[in-house]
C-alpha cells in the first residue's frame, strides 16, 4: 500500500508580513502533480493545515480547492488537525466528506474508529490522533486512577493510544501531530521549552507513524538509532530563514506484507521546488547592490525575486537601505546588520539559545537577574505549578 505523507501546510501564513498564499497555491499544485504520477492509495496530511485556528476566507478557499482536486484523482485523503488548527473547524463536514474519500480528524474524545484500507497483502487500519495536550486526554478518561497517570505529553499519548482497539493481523498506520524527543526543530515552530516532548516508544504498535509539527523532514531517533517507522515529512515550503538549508519534499511510504512483527516498509522522498527560495545574502551595501554581485547570483541559479534576508556588514547604517534594496530584491524579507556595533549588543541575547531552555529555567534566570538571588524551594514549587497549569490549558 502506498501513502504520500505531508504536513504543516500552514495555509494563510505570513512571513515577515508577506502573505504566502500564492506560494502555497503553487506548491499544492505541485503536490497534486506528484499524486497524479505516483497514484498513492492515500495522502496523509499530518496537521497544521491552517496557520491560525480561525483561518481567513482565502485560506479556506485554498484548502477547499486542494481537497477537491485531490479527491478527483481517486486517492483517499486524511486531514489531521494540529496545534495551529481549530479541531472543531477541521472536523466540520467530516461525515459528508467521507463519501468522497476525504477523512477529517474528529475532535478528540478518547474513542477511535480507524479507516480500513485493503491491498493485496490484506487490511490496513489508518488511525487519526489530532494534537492533544495532557489536560485534553485526562478529561476523556473515566477513572481518577487513569487520570492520575497522565503527568506529561508522553503519558498522555500512551493513554490515548491505549484507547485504540487493534485488530489482530492488520497493519496499523497512525497520523499524529506532536513533538517526539530528539527531532530537530526550526525557529518557525511553536516551542514550549521541552515540556511537549513525547518519547518514540509510545508508537511501537504501529507499522508507520506519519508525524507533523516539525518542519524539517527526518526520521525520529529512538535509543540513539533512527526509528524509520516514525517520521516527519516536514513542511512543503520554507517558513523561516532557519529552514533555508532544508530540502523540502514529500515522503512516499510503501507498506507491504510481513510474516511477523512489522510490515515491510520502504520510504523515499520526492523533492518539492518552490516558486521562490528562501536565502540570505551578506556583504556591504555597495557589494550586494553591485551588478557583479547580481550577475553572480543569477549565474549560480539564484533568482533576485527569492525571499531574501539581507545582512549588511557596513559599520554605519545606510539611509533608506531597505527601500533601495527592494528595487533589486522585490521580496526582501528582512534587513539586518552584522558589524562591531551589533556584535557588542548582547543585551537580552544570551549565548545559549532560548528555545533550548524550559520555561522554568527562563523564569529562574529572569528572577535571578532582577533580585540577585536564586529561587528558594517554596518559590520554585509555586512557579512550577503556575507554568504547568498554563501549558496544560494551551
Amino acid at each position: 500500500m502506498k501513502f504520500i505523507h505531508t504536513a504543516d501546510l500552514h495555509i494563510g501564513k505570513s512571513v515577515c508580513e508577506h502573505s504566502m498564499l500564492d506560494e502555497q497555491r503553487y506548491i499544492l499544485g505541485e503536490i497534486l502533480k506528484v499524486v497524479e504520477v505516483e497514484r498513492p492509495d492515500a495522502v496523509l496530511v499530518a496537521g497544521d493545515v491552517y496557520d491560525k485556528s480561525v483561518p481567513s476566507a482565502e485560506a479556506v478557499a485554498v484548502l477547499d480547492d486542494f481537497l477537491v482536486n485531490l479527491s478527483s484523482t481517486g486517492t483517499k485523503v486524511f486531514v489531521l488537525s494540529g496545534n495551529h488548527d481549530s479541531a472543531e473547524r477541521i472536523a466540520f463536514g467530516g461525515r459528508l466528506m467521507e463519501r468522497n474519500g476525504v477523512y477529517l480528524s474528529p475532535v478528540y474524545s478518547g474513542s477511535f474508529n480507524p479507516v480500513t484500507l485493503k491491498d493485496d497483502f490484506g487490511e490496513v487500519d489508518v488511525w487519526m490522533l489530532p494534537f492533544v495536550r495532557p489536560a485534553t486526554v485526562r478529561a476523556c478518561l473515566a477513572s481518577e486512577e487513569d487520570r492520575s497517570k497522565v503527568v506529561d505529553y508522553t503519558t498522555a499519548m500512551r493513554a490515548a493510544i491505549a484507547q485504540m482497539n487493534f485488530t489482530e493481523g492488520r497493519r496499523n498506520v497512525l497520523i499524529a501531530h506532536q513533538f517526539v524527543t530528539g527531532a530537530e526543530r526550526s525557529e518557525s515552530e511553536e516551542n514550549v521549552g521541552g515540556l511537549d516532548n513525547v518519547d518514540a516508544s509510545v508508537f511501537e504498535k504501529f507499522d508507520y507513524v506519519a508525524l507533523g509539527h516539525i518542519h524539517k523532514p527526518q526520521n525520529v531517533f529512538k535509543d540513539t538509532a533512527e526509528f524509520v517507522r516514525v517520521r516527519y515529512s516536514g513542511t512543503p515550503l520554507k517558513y523561516s530563514l532557519s529552514e533555508a538549508s532544508h530540502k523540502k519534499s514529500l515522503t512516499v511510504v510503501e507498506l507491504n506484507g510481513g510474516t511477523e512483527g512489522y510490515a515491510e516498509l520502504s520510504v523515499r522522498e520526492i523533492p518539492l521546488v518552490p516558486l521562490h527560495d528562501v536565502r540570505e545574502i551578506r556583504g556591504t551595501f555597495a557589494e550586494v547592490v553591485s551588478p557583479e554581485f547580481r550577475s553572480q547570483q543569477i549565474a549560480n541559479g539564484k533568482r533576485l525575486d527569492d525571499f531574501i534576508y539581507v545582512k549588511l556588514t557596513d559599520e554605519n547604517d545606510v539611509p533608506d537601505a531597505a527601500l533601495k534594496l527592494r528595487g533589486i530584491y522585490p521580496n526582501l524579507m528582512m534587513l539586518d546588520y552584522d558589524n562591531e556595533r551589533t556584535r557588542n549588543q548582547k543585551i537580552m541575547v544570551g549565548v545559549d539559545r532560548v528555545e533550548q531552555k524550559t520555561p522554568m529555567q527562563l523564569f529562574g534566570e529572569f528572577f535571578s537577574d532582577m533580585t540577585r538571588r536564586e529561587l528558594n524551594e517554596e518559590e520554585s514549587e509555586f512557579v512550577r505549578g503556575i507554568i504547568d497549569g498554563i501549558w496544560e490549558k494551551k
